[in-house]
């Protein structure tokens, strides 16, 4: 196995989260379960991997400047989202007719995937370079990686199949989300760009900081709060914190 193998393996588990989805089809249960699943995964995401890899990744040997520069990065990916919510076709802010509740999902799936791209190109850049350091780290690595995908893939397979109710165009659209974490090892391969990994990992890392705080925030709190399966949403809550619990300790 190589680096590129290795990258384009841990962006399959994305697929995975996809079929669970399909096999559940359209039970509204297991909707608001996959969104309140994918709060507390990206809450525990953000408090126990994007903010410490953030951090670690700026240091510039002070706090007070290391806080801001990741500051000014997540604002600046907060903003991106925020403007292309105007852009959005089909977005409406009444989740309570059907219509505008598949709508709201169709969105979440849309801005979560931008965020998830930009990080897993910035994972694959990470678990290439890893890899071809110390290869048994990167597998390893990898397996963390891979575990954190399954989640995420379930949540926004499952935001685009309501919307769309095709199995195949939604498997499309997580095939090529998949491919980012290969795409950023693929990045490191053709251009060898070591030298500056470093000011990208910085970059992508605070602004899909800001990417995430802005989904949980105007996209994924405002609809746990109207769910109508209470049961559904704390199980999909508790579910999604251990498995990043379980991938984070791995």
């Amino acid at each position: 196995m190589n680096g590129l193998i290795l990258t384009l393996l841990l962006g399959l588990f994305i697929i995975v989260g996809a079929f669970i989805v399909f096999f559940f089809e359209n039970n509204g249960k297991f909707i608001e379960f996959s969104i309140a699943m994918a709060l507390s995964v990206i809450l525990m995401l953000l408090i126990f991997d994007i903010i410490p890899e953030a951090y670690e990744a700026v240091d510039t040997g002070n706090t007070m400047m290391n806080i801001l520069i990741l500051l000014f990065g997540a604002a600046i990916g907060f903003l991106v989202l925020r403007i292309l919510d105007h852009f959005i076709p089909d977005h409406e802010d009444d989740p309570t007719t059907t219509e505008d509740n598949d709508r709201n999902l169709n969105h979440i799936g849309f801005v979560s995937s931008i965020a998830l791209v930009i990080h897993n190109i910035v994972e694959g850049i990470a678990i290439y370079t890893l890899y071809n350091t110390d290869p048994q780290a990167g597998i390893m690595a990898g397996i963390g990686v891979g575990l954190h995908n399954i989640p995420l893939g379930m949540v926004i397979a499952s935001t685009f199949y309501q919307y769309n109710k095709k199995k195949g165009k939604t498997s499309l659209i997580l095939l090529g989300i998949s491919l980012s974490t290969f795409l950023g090892g693929l990045i490191m391969n053709v251009f060898h760009i070591h030298e500056i990994v470093h000011l990208v990992e910085v970059i992508s890392l605070s602004m899909t900081l800001g990417m995430l705080v802005y989904i949980s925030i105007m996209e994924l709190i405002p609809k746990v709060r109207h769910t109508e399966y209470k049961k559904a949403t704390v199980t999909g809550f508790f579910i999604g914190f251990f498995l990043i619990l379980i991938a984070t300790l791995i």
